[in-house]
């Protein structure tokens, strides 16, 4: 069995590959919403502009403008197919560091667990020795009162 020194060492060691692990989540968490916050102003900025469109319809339109407006359409959906790809890749990013971070988090705790354990068991063995002390020392007085 490790030394309790040993044991403190690796929980030492955890802790501080937990807080990384936590760090790193939290900097995935945050790319992925921002990157979900550029899809929605695309999306928004997509929409908004086809609204501009369809009411330029109405006061009439050359084929020029027609086939511009057409283009850009096309040019903001592929910004935002790629933008949603990005948005994937990050919340794939995101899952990737929980679990990395769950495992950092079981391997403290099992640490933890061990240390206290040990520590419990140093306990008892302490109280059994001062138990044995105590009759020791009940045994002698009552025999010398004899």
């Amino acid at each position: 069995m490790a030394t309790p020194s040993a044991l403190e060492t690796l929980i030492e060691l955890a802790t501080k590959e937990t807080d990384e692990a936590t760090k790193r989540l939290g900097r995935a968490i945050r790319v992925s919403e921002e990157a979900q916050q550029k899809l929605v102003i695309l999306q928004q900025y997509r929409d908004d502009y086809a609204a501009r469109f369809q009411d330029t319809l109405t006061t009439g339109l050359t084929a020029l403008s027609y086939r511009n407006f057409q283009l850009f359409i096309e040019k903001i959906d592929t910004a935002i197919t790629g933008q949603q790809d990005v948005v994937r890749n990050s919340q794939q990013r995101v899952a990737e560091a929980r679990t990395a971070w769950q495992a950092c988090e079981r391997k403290r705790m099992s640490y933890d667990t061990l240390a206290a354990r040990a520590k419990e068991k140093e306990l008892k063995k302490e109280n059994k020795r001062d138990q044995k002390a105590m009759d020791e020392h009940a045994a002698r007085i009552t025999f010398y009162k004899r």
